[in-house]
């Protein structure tokens, strides 16, 4: 069976086609400073008219969500608590849930409505995720402080744990590396974590994110870069 995956990023749009864990195809579309208005949705509606497969699974990174304990179950509220973290529209978002159970959480994020609905119009089998919950079920815990970096294209999502607890999930959207830096090293000093006691682990982007690392050994004692995103080898659509 082909399978379209799809991951949505605060501007751009990544693709994969696989059949059997194979990865046939793959693209990825940012918009440069000239690209017209509605890029993002002319690549959409790119390859859902122009690809053949049977099934298919969405991610959203875009950072319009909220992190809440599994056992949370006042869902009417989950506009409201995402808004907390950043503006919502009901009118052109739609409201997901995704649950991990690994780390006992849930992520309400919201997904605009044109994209739900265009996706849904396919009448095809549809799973939607929220990449922090992809990420989260990726990755394994082992030393008492921990931070998970997960590099995207001028986005970063951010993960702590203490003694294999879940502290704090982010989604920062900048265009500086700098700015990745400056967020990383302020949220440690909020949660008490030190630069030599804590294990960072980097994935992603982390060629397109260079600057950001070698900036990053700079500070902290102990990092490991565990992926690389690659040709057919992308963490959080794999």
């Amino acid at each position: 069976m082909r399978k379209l995956h799809l991951l949505f990023t605060k501007d751009g749009l990544q693709w994969q086609i696989s059949k059997e864990k194979k990865i046939l195809e793959e693209e990825f579309h940012f918009p440069e400073e000239d690209s017209f208005l509605n890029f993002v949705e002319d690549r959409l509606e790119t390859v859902l008219n122009e690809k053949k497969f049977e099934e298919i699974e969405i991610f959203s990174a875009i950072n319009h969500f909220a992190l809440m304990p599994e056992n949370f179950k006042n869902h009417d509220l989950g506009y409201d608590l995402v808004s907390y973290n950043s503006n919502t529209n009901p009118e052109t978002e739609e409201l997901m849930l995704s649950i991990n159970k690994k780390f006992g959480v849930q992520f309400y994020y919201t997904f605009p409505k044109y994209f739900y609905q265009r996706i849904k119009s396919m009448e095809l089998p549809t799973r939607f995720n929220f990449s922090g919950e992809k990420f989260l079920n990726s990755i394994s815990v082992r030393k008492n402080k921990e931070i998970h970096i997960n590099l995207y294209h001028h986005q970063v999502e951010f993960l702590a744990f203490e003694g294999k607890k879940l502290l704090l999930y982010n989604n920062l959207d900048a265009n500086s590396e700098v700015d990745f830096l400056y967020f990383i090293m302020f949220t440690l000093s909020k949660i008490n974590f030190g630069t030599e006691e804590t294990y960072f682990y980097v994935y992603g982007e982390t060629a397109e994110n260079d600057t950001f690392l070698s900036e990053l050994r700079k500070f902290v004692k102990h990092l490991n870069i565990v992926t690389e995103n690659k040709a057919n080898n992308h963490l959080i659509m794999n």
